[in-house]
């Protein structure tokens, strides 16, 4: 409820600070203000339709799309409030200027319907903001019917404080209240960043660094006032993973540096080109030490080529060519050669862990039942008489024809055996004996297989191989990839400021305060009525 309270209080009250300030301007200017209600009006409207079409798709989904939906909600959100915050702090001292300027433009084309589109623009994006952002925050929410009166609350209490601004009747410290509520939302975006990873996870988008970090239940049990808080407002689940922490602190740290570096310490125009080369030198030279540095490890296991098995035979090995191979067992005085064509073969998984299988199915097998079966010959191999034979009217013995279907399937990682078992399919035919016509039945058995503890280990092995690899995958590859991007955009930037500082003249007479005269803060104008 806190979360969503901060939301609606902050959001909503940057959009009405914009029409106040609008509002303002028209009625010095004595023009109407029913086209700025219009325009704003239809904003909140198309603004709320966009929230609960965004909720009626993502309900439609099949389940894992809906995971996948809500890492692209959290992630626009994220960018959202990213760049709200970021352009607050650039435009706060000239909000009030720049947008009388605006207003004084759209006033001089003749017609008030222009500011009426100036306003419906400025509430809209603040709307489409405020309800991406709220969708994300109820995704990551335990109660949601908490998480929307607060949003309510919040929104309700900016259209006051908003109003009292500008009637003089509310004096507030806007710059402190944005600071202060930005770096509330830079942890509330950051619990949002691990939400759209965990839910990337479940989505199946991002399998690497699943590895749990720290328990955190005892700092945040359940129905206590610490778990809404940590849970709740702040996002951060009980069981945080790799690459959670290290999304939620490379989100945090220079997203909160941006928020709170003091206005004093901030580097000339004219450094600003220098500070960023140097911010990308130093994102380059972490990367390569990470990818250098870091050793890569092999994704699958060395399983051996050889297991025991139970049943007819005692000891399998396989002899795997890429999509095809070879397996033989022997044991108890008999041998067997089976060929793994690839049309047999297909990448499938196996006690947690990518395989390949071949299933080969064999309908000519030879069989070695009798081919004269008794009464009693049927109740050992049925545990019973088969339905349809009578011991009074169809005494026996029975002419027993057998058809015989083996199938053989054998799973292996990297070559090395991971499971393998071994079936058959007899299908029984009785004649004689009393039968005035043939019956037909079936009986299955299993030929050999591989122990079950053996399996359980191998996979364990595998498993424990790839989450190894996956691992030292997220530091060696991808983590060194995403320091290079933002290095290069680091560059890019530095560039574009370059050639902006070199354009610029040094000084403007008609922007730049005379000497003794403060610069103009419209935070502090009386268009807010803040002091």
């Amino acid at each position: 409820m806190l979360a969503t309270l901060v939301i609606g209080l902050r959001e909503g009250l940057e959009a009405t600070l914009i029409v106040g300030i609008i509002a303002a301007f028209l009625r010095r200017n004595r023009v109407s203000l029913a086209p700025m209600w219009s325009g704003v009006g239809a904003a909140v409207l198309l603004s709320v339709a966009v929230g609960f079409g965004l909720q009626l798709v993502e309900r439609a989904l099949p389940q894992a799309e809906q995971e996948g939906m809500e890492t692209i909600i959290g992630v626009v959100a994220v960018v959202f409030v990213t760049g709200m915050i970021v352009w607050m702090r650039t435009h706060a001292r000239t909000l009030g200027k720049d947008l009388e300027a605006s207003a004084t433009e759209a006033l001089g084309r003749g017609t008030a319907w222009a500011l009426a589109g100036m306003a419906f623009l400025a509430v809209l994006k603040e709307g489409f903001e405020t309800a991406v952002f709220l969708l994300a925050t109820f995704q990551a929410s335990s109660d949601t019917g908490s998480a929307a009166l607060g949003a309510v609350i919040g929104i309700a209490a900016a259209v006051l404080i908003g109003y009292g601004i500008y009637t003089g009747g509310v004096r507030l410290d806007l710059s402190k209240f944005f600071t202060v509520t930005g770096v509330f939302l830079v942890f509330v975006a950051a619990g949002l960043v691990l939400s759209a990873i965990r839910h990337a996870h479940e989505a199946g988008w991002v399998v690497i660094g699943q590895q749990r970090t720290v328990d955190l239940s005892w700092l945040a049990p359940n129905g206590s006032v610490q778990g809404a808080l940590v849970t709740g407002v702040l996002g951060i689940p009980a069981d945080p993973r790799v690459i959670e922490v290290l999304g939620w602190v490379l989100y945090l740290v220079p997203v909160l540096a941006l928020s709170l570096w003091p206005r004093a310490w901030r580097p000339a125009p004219a450094r600003v080109p220098f500070v960023r080369a140097v911010v990308a030198g130093g994102l380059a030279v972490a990367a390569v030490a990470l990818a250098v540095g870091v050793p890569l490890a092999a994704s699958t296991p060395s399983l051996p080529a050889s297991v025991r098995l139970d049943g007819d035979q005692t000891r399998l090995t396989a002899e795997v060519q890429g999509a095809s191979g070879t397996v033989r067992t022997s044991g108890n005085g008999a041998r067997a050669e089976i060929e793994l064509p690839a049309s047999a073969h297909a990448r499938v998984g196996r006690g947690g862990v990518t395989a390949d299988r071949w299933r080969v199915v064999d309908d000519q097998a030879p069989s070695t039942q009798p081919s004269s079966l008794t009464l009693d010959d049927l109740v050992g191999l049925f545990g019973r008489i088969p339905v349809g034979i009578s011991p009074s009217t169809n005494p026996g013995p029975f002419t027993a024809a057998w058809s015989t279907t083996r199938t053989t399937t054998v799973w292996t990682v990297a070559g090395g055996v991971l499971d393998a078992t071994s079936t058959e399919r007899d299908v029984l035919t009785l004649s004689g004996g009393g039968l005035p016509s043939a019956r037909t039945t079936t009986l299955d058995r299993d030929v050999w297989s591989v122990p079950d503890t053996v399996v359980e280990r191998a996979a364990q092995r595998a498993s424990s191989a790839a989450s190894r690899a996956a691992e030292l995958q997220l530091w060696a590859v991808w983590l060194p990839l995403a320091l290079g991007i933002a290095a290069v955009v680091q560059v890019l930037l530095a560039r574009r400021d370059h050639r902006r500082a070199t354009a610029t003249p040094a000084s403007d007479p008609d922007t730049t305060p005379s000497r003794g005269e403060p610069a103009a803060d419209p935070m502090r104008s009386p268009a807010y009525a803040a002091r």
